[in-house]
């Protein structure tokens, strides 16, 4: 027991051994951690105060050089650089000689708080220098693109190795970002400097001046990160577009998928979304990253985003403004996010809208697409290959043959060139009376209309008798509840056939010739066949069938979201 009981002491004696010596490990390593602050807010102070240079030494000097020529007023350069020789002054002859210095004696004097008290005096400069950036950015616009000799010297800089590929505007963000920067290293200080430190009481005191100058700060230093944006997206679109403003505030970026009008192939294409437009924007080939050329500026006021429906493409939506209407596809990896801020689409019309006629021609429309209609949506003539081929009314979207789009309009929307337009929307835009026309027949409804308040619409093969198969697009509207209709396409105009559904028998039984989800309508010798996508969709019909009839009216079988089905869905021609 004796020899148990001196073993436990030993091993009590050996336990606390170590924990002294952990503990001796952890005040060094918390003293390494000190001394790497240190090295940090010098290290950041050199760089500081070489951009500080550039900014007063080199920008400054060389554009009031010019200037004192006559080229342009000197007040200009003043009123841009601000007080940046005050600010240079100080970092470069007091701050950074004394951290330098500081630094050289460490061992002896571990200790910060002293020196940055020496800072708070000072940033009152700092507070002029921010509250004058917003006009120093605009003066800083309006002179590049009203002076050759001013963009010239700008260019000539930014082009030596000493500004590191980075621009003007850049490099007058670093001021405004500074202050944060001094209240984050101090707050991380503070974090290991022990309670009872002789530097505690310098640094909590510097901390407290530091961070009110940050605070009020913030609302620059956000607006520096926007600009900064601004420049990056500037310099991505090859330095042509006219974006560096602050009344310009960046919102989200990213690659997207066009689907295009006529052949409903998708193309990759790239957005830039701002507080007030839409850069619309075409990927180019670049070995300095990623560059891209806009296609089309579209202004937000007015800008209607609306959830689509497509057949061949999921996840699509439609944005429509003044100067165009585009619709898109999200990649597979953004759906989540696009679910997830998917507001704008909720409180937004299901239906994908029209040009009014109050708009017509000063908002660009939606384009029908080719393969949404065999026929002309004007004088319902079939379209062909060969003598009667498709076009679009540049004022509606509509899909017309050559007789119906013979004529030209100035549009508004496209800076008023001249355009191909129907002849409804000629009339309405020229103000010309158009003869009445002849009463529509019973087909002559167009598939949109029923669609947008159907029972039940969706594609379907269809055979009658021993003709060939062909895929149509049926409908039952809410009107006619006991009537289907046959069109080639959604956007068809005109009716290929009805079928009056009351008396009809329905046989749900499969021949062995039979595909797979097929049905038969049959009435005395009147046969027609059908075959569905999916069983689930085949089930779906026959539901509202087989109560139309009976002379019933069925429910409907249609989602919430229907209305805007037809005007998104694409047929795919066998």
């Amino acid at each position: 027991l004796a020899q148990h009981g001196n073993q436990a002491h030993e091993d009590n004696v050996g336990g606390k051994d170590e924990l002294h010596s952990l503990s001796s490990v952890f005040q060094e390593t918390n003293e390494q951690k000190l001394y790497k602050i240190a090295t940090e807010l010098l290290k950041t102070e050199r760089a500081y105060v070489t951009r500080l240079n550039l900014l007063d030494q080199v920008f400054c000097a060389k554009l009031t050089e010019e200037a004192l020529k006559g080229t342009f007023p000197v007040d200009v350069v003043k009123n841009i650089f601000s007080n940046i020789s005050s600010i240079n002054t100080f970092h470069n002859q007091f701050l950074l000689p004394d951290l330098e210095k500081r630094m050289g004696e460490w061992e002896s004097t571990p200790r910060l708080g002293d020196i940055l008290q020496n800072l708070t005096p000072f940033l009152k400069m700092y507070a002029e220098y921010v509250k004058n950036f917003d006009q120093a950015m605009e003066l800083l616009k309006q002179w590049t693109d009203r002076s050759p000799q001013f963009k010239a010297i700008i260019q000539d800089i930014q082009s030596q190795e000493v500004c590191g590929s980075l621009t003007l505007q850049h490099h007058m963000l670093e001021p405004v970002q500074r202050v944060p920067r001094y209240e984050m290293l101090l707050k991380d200080y503070l974090k290991k400097l022990p309670q009872d430190d002789p530097d505690r009481r310098d640094a909590e005191k510097s901390l407290d001046i530091i961070a009110m100058a940050a605070t009020h700060s913030n609302s620059a230093i956000r607006k520096s990160e926007n600009l900064k944006k601004l420049l990056e997206i500037y310099e991505m679109l090859g330095e042509e577009e006219d974006i560096v403003n602050a009344s310009n505030e960046f919102i989200k970026e990213g690659h997207i998928l066009k689907l295009a009008a006529r052949n409903t192939s998708a193309m990759e294409r790239y957005l830039f979304l701002f507080n007030n437009m839409l850069l619309y924007c075409v990927p180019k080939f670049s070995l300095g990253g990623p560059k891209y050329t806009v296609r089309t500026r579209i202004g937000i006021d007015g800008m209607k985003v609306l959830e689509t429906i497509n057949e061949d493409y999921p996840h699509t939506f439609q944005v429509s403004g003044k100067e165009r209407t585009l619709e898109l596809q999200a990649f597979q990896e953004t759906i989540e996010i696009f679910h997830q801020k998917n507001e704008t689409f909720k409180s937004a019309s299901k239906d994908v809208e029209e040009v009014s006629t109050a708009e017509l021609g000063k908002r660009a429309p939606r384009w029908i697409r080719d393969k949404e209609v065999t026929m002309c949506m004007k004088c319902k003539e079939p379209f062909n290959a060969l003598t009667r081929r498709r076009h679009h009314c540049r004022a509606c979207g509509y899909v017309v043959c050559w007789k119906c789009s013979d004529n030209k309009v100035a549009l508004e929307y496209d800076s008023n060139k001249i355009n191909k337009v129907c002849k409804d929307c000629y009339s309405i835009l020229t103000g010309e009376e158009k003869a009445e026309g002849k009463k529509k027949g019973i087909l002559e409804i167009e598939a949109a209309q029923f669609s947008g308040s159907s029972i039940m619409c969706g594609f379907l093969q269809h055979c009658e008798k021993n003709k060939p198969w062909g895929k149509v697009w049926c409908i039952i509207p809410e009107k006619e509840a006991l009537v289907l209709y046959l069109y080639g396409a959604p956007q068809d105009v005109k009716a290929q056939s009805t079928i009056p559904l009351l008396g009809y028998s329905v046989e749900d039984c499969p021949r062995p010739a039979d595909p797979p989800a097929s049905f038969r309508l049959s009435q005395s010798k009147s046969v027609h066949s059908f075959v569905a996508e999916s069983e689930e969709l085949k089930q779906r019909w026959l539901k509202v069938i087989r109560v139309a009839v009976t002379g019933e009216v069925p429910e409907s079988q249609m989602p919430n979201d229907a209305t805007g089905l037809v005007r998104t869905t694409l047929s795919t021609m066998n």
